[in-house]
């Protein structure tokens, strides 16, 4: 069935949350975002782990895609971390796993250029793995303890390039 975890987030969404928080790695990051962990150097938080909810589109095929994503940032216009995304159903069903690290630049107020290189694992009878890289950029806005941050990245493999689009929930600490 294509893009299973949709459908079942539609059918039945806490199902679908149970799922995804069936994953160690997400169980990890939401102890990072619901802790009541605060670090900082002069009022100013160094550490951001967030949960990204949002779609994948290439070769005109758009699929659901999820992860988390972690900056560390040196100072008010650097930072660096890493981002992990699964896209279930992309590649025919075999599914995609996104590792990557990054470099984010953070010229202005709460907008965040990133840089990063990785790996693409696909799945599948035939799985292979393959160079990534990837161009991103956000804007988070700030809720309470927590920031919503719309995303959008370009990523470009093998001569390929995927648009993802979507939304980060963000805590800093």
């Amino acid at each position: 069935m294509k893009n299973k975890l949709m459908s079942l987030i539609y059918k039945n969404p806490c199902r679908a949350a149970a799922r995804l928080l069936s994953h160690r790695l997400m169980q990890g990051v939401l102890l990072c975002l619901f802790s009541s962990f605060s670090y900082g150097a002069a009022g100013e938080h160094h550490h951001f782990a967030g949960i990204f909810l949002g779609y994948t589109n290439a070769d005109s095929h758009t699929e659901f895609s999820y992860g988390i994503e972690y900056e560390y940032k040196f100072n008010q216009m650097w930072g660096t971390g890493f981002v992990y995304e699964k896209t279930d159903d992309a590649h025919h069903g075999d599914g995609v796993d996104i590792t990557l690290g990054a470099i984010y630049l953070h010229p202005w107020k709460e907008l965040r250029i990133g840089a990063g290189f990785g790996r693409e694992k696909v799945g599948g009878a035939h799985s292979f793995t393959q160079d990534i890289k990837r161009l991103s950029l956000s804007y988070d806005f700030h809720i309470g303890g927590f920031g919503l941050a719309p995303t959008y990245a370009l990523d470009f493999v093998d001569g390929h390039t995927a648009r993802v689009f979507g939304i980060a929930l963000i805590k800093a600490f």
